[in-house]
């Protein structure tokens, strides 16, 4: 079963911007759409972002217009850029497929976002 490997959180300022990468175990170019997901404690689990491999993507609302999903077939990895960050966008982030069944969850990356 694929896994995968979040990385890129950190602590920014409102307004500053962050990359997150998703490496995968094995390739993802079965696997369409891959997805971006992030959870606050005690909340549940939402989807932030997800993309196609003809590079199709979708935005959850509360992220549209700052956010953009990537996807690189080739090195197994998932990217989201995260610009004009705000407090509300603090969360653990995780990478996953986007529709079940899904693989293992990874440890995921947390984001704080505050001054």
């Amino acid at each position: 079963q694929v896994q995968f490997v979040e990385s890129g959180g950190g602590l920014v300022q409102p307004g500053g911007s962050l990359r997150l990468s998703c490496s995968a175990s094995e390739s993802i170019i079965s696997i369409s759409p891959m997805a971006w997901y992030r959870q606050v404690p005690g909340k549940q689990r939402e989807l932030v972002a997800h993309i196609r491999n003809g590079g199709s993507t979708y935005y959850a609302d509360s992220v549209k217009g700052r956010f953009t999903i990537s996807r690189d077939n080739a090195k197994n990895t998932v990217c989201l850029q995260m610009n004009s960050l705000k407090p509300e966008d603090t969360a653990v982030y995780y990478c996953n497929r986007a529709y079940y069944p899904f693989s293992s969850w990874g440890q995921g990356t947390q984001v704080t976002v505050s001054s």
